[in-house]
């Protein structure tokens, strides 16, 4: 049964057949985008989502949607049966990273396509986004918590999916601020800023954007975030001078911007015995179970022998077992970033533990929200790892910008009017 302000949500964009549910983590998009799909009334329906979900959006539509007929297309015998099937109410579910390689979907007619978490269509230039924007799509629906990680400029694919077919370099103009940077005698534009906000938000409603923040349909336990300090290592400054260092017997060379900044990341996290060190003392601090997240499979390897007898779960690219998790108060959850930031419940536990940053503002909003959702009746805990005065300090200060860019998409406007 669908919650009163979802029916208000449906019922705001009854009348689009192209439209976007950007609604914050825990406020049911499953069930309004499913909801909206149903509604659309086509035949021939595409739900495109992450790997990890593919079961759970068959599993629904099986559940609530008996008359709809379910099929996995990430295999083959399912897939083509999709393809044969006709004059019947069909769902294919797959995702982002096979969808392309079905190149036979791009030429189903009249679908209703669904993309679960939208911003992962955010660059242009990506496979998937140049097959999806090439589909055969009648009626479309994004759904999102994080439509944009912080950036305007990665709005512009999905406006164009819902009909907003206004030039890129217009796009820039009205909205976008930016200059030219010189990286190593090779000039780049970079963006610094926006302009018309307000506009860009008023936009973004009138061609079916619905934005929904947590806190104003449900509460929810505060979150706190608990910085915790520790010292840098003299590695970390002696190649921030030289750009070359050895550490644990290995050579790091600072060859490239990009190397150099991986390495930093490193030196500040995955080398730095000063973390390890403060990671043993918050679990010593408690018996309740932490989810931990990282970046680098190395940081993992030496994060796994400090736990000592406590249970342990892992989400990475290689391994996903929640059973610690499930069955125990004070297991240690491990969850790499990119694996494991979006989608995973595990609001049984109130306190994390962020061993080092991640780059992507919409990653760290998602991590934050996998404890903090319906269900969770303690006070979440955020202790972020920090060592002093290295990057990581610029890391997390940028976070919280696009953090706050993101969310002021979702306050309504009062001032400027849409011309």
């Amino acid at each position: 049964m669908l919650l009163d302000y979802q029916i208000e949500g449906l019922n705001k964009l009854a009348s689009y057949n192209k439209c976007a549910f950007f609604w914050e983590m825990g406020t049911g998009k499953t069930f309004v985008g499913a909801e909206k799909l149903s509604r659309l009334e086509a035949n021939s329906n595409i739900v495109v989502c992450q790997k990890s979900k593919v079961n759970e959006w068959i599993e629904h539509f099986e559940l609530y949607y008996s008359y709809f007929l379910v099929f996995d297309l990430t295999k083959k015998k399912s897939f083509d049966n999709f393809l044969k099937l006709e004059h019947c109410f069909k769902i294919g579910v797959i995702n982002y990273d096979l969808l392309f390689r079905r190149p036979a979907l791009q030429h189903v007619p009249d679908i209703t396509l669904m993309l679960d978490e939208s911003s992962l269509i955010q660059n242009e230039h990506t496979q998937r986004t140049k097959f999806i924007l090439k589909m055969d799509y009648k009626n479309i629906i994004l759904l999102s918590g994080t439509p944009i990680n912080g950036k305007y400029e990665n709005l512009y694919s999905q406006m164009q999916l819902l009909g907003y077919k206004v030039d890129k370099r217009l796009f820039y103009n009205m909205y976008i601020q930016t200059e030219f940077t010189d990286y190593g005698g090779k000039k780049a534009i970079s963006v610094i800023g926006y302009k018309n906000v307000d506009h860009l938000k008023q936009r973004l409603r009138k061609i079916g954007c619905d934005f929904l923040k947590t806190e104003d349909v449900m509460h929810l336990p505060e979150q706190r975030i608990i910085p915790v300090y520790v010292p840098s290592i003299p590695e970390y400054k002696k190649f921030k001078k030289d750009k070359l260092v050895t550490v644990d017997g290995i050579e790091l060379v600072g060859g490239t911007i990009l190397e150099e900044m991986l390495y930093l990341r490193q030196l500040a996290g995955m080398y730095n015995q000063n973390k390890y060190q403060a990671f043993v003392d918050l679990l010593n601090s408690t018996s309740d179970g932490f989810v931990v997240f990282y970046n680098f499979n190395d940081e993992l390897y030496k994060l796994i022998p400090l736990v000592g007898e406590r249970p342990i779960s892992i989400i990475s690219g290689q391994t996903k077992d929640l059973s610690a998790f499930e069955r125990s108060d004070n297991a240690v959850v491990f969850v790499q970033y990119q694996a494991g930031a979006m989608g995973l419940n595990l609001q049984k536990y109130n306190k994390v533990i962020y061993f080092s940053p991640p780059l992507s503002s919409e990653l760290y909003e998602q991590s934050k929200k996998r404890i903090h959702r319906i269900g969770t009746t303690r006070t979440c805990l955020y202790y972020k790892l920090i060592s002093s005065g290295t990057i990581e300090n610029r890391i997390y200060d940028t976070l919280k910008t696009r953090s706050d860019y993101t969310r002021n998409l979702f306050e309504i406007e009062k001032t400027q009017k849409l011309v």
